[in-house]
């Protein structure tokens, strides 16, 4: 089977050892690959999640932001900064607001 997709790094030798039997073949992807790779690798599992609402999923994506991070060489304390800027702003979504519509004033 093709499967064309960046995966955990355990995982060629997860296969060898469940089939002994199986070929595994995969190449180490340069940079402009794996960023490529690591945004699909994102929507893959936000979509996952999205149908399965696990915990274990939710893991998935928190495991592929950190790759993110450690690729742009982003730290956690930056985002969580930035994050408290715009919370502080904008506010979160704990009060579940739904915008339905904004009608524009008329200049008088």
């Amino acid at each position: 089977m093709k499967y064309k997709k960046l995966v955990r790094d355990k995982i060629p030798e997860v296969i060898k050892k469940n089939e002994p039997e199986s070929e595994v073949s995969f190449h180490i992807a340069g940079d402009d690959e794996y960023w490529k790779e690591l945004k699909q690798k994102l929507v893959e599992e936000v979509n996952e999640y999205l149908k399965s609402e696990t915990i274990e999923e939710m893991s998935d994506i928190e495991e592929v932001l950190k790759t993110i991070r450690n690729f742009k060489n982003i730290s956690i304390e930056k985002v969580e900064k930035i994050r408290k800027e715009k919370f502080k702003k904008r506010g979160g979504f704990q009060r579940k607001i739904v915008l339905d519509e904004v009608k524009q004033g008329s200049k008088k």
